[in-house]
Parts: structure tokens; C-alpha cells; sequence
């Protein structure tokens, strides 16, 4: 049974960002919900990261500056969860060892040169692709990242479905 929608909101918001809200319930129903209202996350998170983009432009900063801070706000709203997630794959994946061995640096706290190097160049390729976005104009700069966190955080919700393996 899914839990009604306030729970899963609160589950999604509360797990995926760092905006203020009371998660009531930690269960899996709501936990479900939370996952397929994950894509909303990413609307609130995405429109907020455009949002700081546009007065970047409206104030005469060029679209580099709004390409970096659209590309952060995400960043800073979930206290780099995805960046966490992504570096650690990376330094799993690139250390050449058994799953076991693999999933066990994936695990560790700290970071390694796969992990760094990883997250220099996703963030730059994110951040060019956003500049040269804004360049052309700033609703395809704003449209292009608000797309970009919801289709972040629709991944999750489908790689949380019945049926997709852990």
C-alpha cells in the first residue's frame, strides 16, 4: 500500500535534499512514495539552481558564472550526495579489484584519484554544456537545468521499482 502523498513527499524531500522538513514516517511504504516523488525533488531543486542562474545574468554575469552556480546549487541543496555517490563508484570501479574489494572502497569516507578525477570532469563537462546553454540563451540555460535534476532523480525512481534488482 503506497502511504498518502505527504508522507512520500516528506520522505523525498527530507532524504534527498537539505530543505527543512519532518519526516514522520521511515518505513518502506514511505519510503516507496518517496521514491516516485523523487522527480519532484529535482523540480524544486532544479528550479531553485535556475533560478540563481538567471539573477547571475539579470545582474550582467556572464553565462560561465551562471553555468557554476547552477551547477552548484544542487550541489550545496543535497550536501553533494549525488557527487558522494558518483566518486565512490568511480574509486570502486577504477581500482581494477574483485566486487568484494571493490564494494569495499566504495564504502570507505574518504575519497580517491578516481573518485577526484571523476568529479573534475563531470563537473566540467556539466558546467560547459551549461555555459554554452546559457550563452545561446538563458530559458534554454534554465530549461536545460531543471530538466537535468529531474532527470536525475526520475533515474532513482526507476532504478527503485519492483522487479529492478539492488
Amino acid at each position: 500500500m503506497t502511504p498518502p502523498l505527504p508522507h512520500g513527499l516528506r520522505f523525498a524531500f527530507g532524504t534527498l535534499s537539505v530543505l527543512p522538513v519532518r519526516v514522520e514516517r521511515w518505513d518502506r511504504d514511505a519510503a516507496r512514495g518517496g521514491m516516485l516523488c523523487a522527480p519532484l525533488v529535482g523540480v524544486v531543486l532544479g528550479g531553485g539552481a535556475a533560478a540563481v542562474g538567471l539573477v547571475l545574468l539579470s545582474l550582467g554575469a556572464g553565462p560561465l558564472l551562471a553555468a557554476v552556480a547552477a551547477a552548484a546549487v544542487p550541489a550545496v541543496l543535497t550536501r553533494g550526495l549525488h557527487l558522494d555517490g558518483l566518486a565512490d563508484t568511480a574509486d570502486g570501479l577504477g581500482s581494477g579489484k574483485p566486487a568484494e574489494d571493490a564494494l569495499r572502497i566504495m564504502k570507505q569516507s574518504d575519497i580517491g584519484p578516481f573518485g577526484v578525477i571523476t568529479l573534475l570532469f563531470v563537473l566540467l563537462a556539466q558546467v560547459a554544456a551549461l555555459a554554452r546553454l546559457y550563452d545561446d540563451s538563458w530559458a534554454r540555460g534554465a530549461l536545460a537545468t531543471v530538466v537535468a535534476a529531474v532527470t536525475a532523480r526520475l533515474a532513482l525512481t526507476l532504478a527503485a521499482r519492483t522487479g529492478v534488482p539492488p
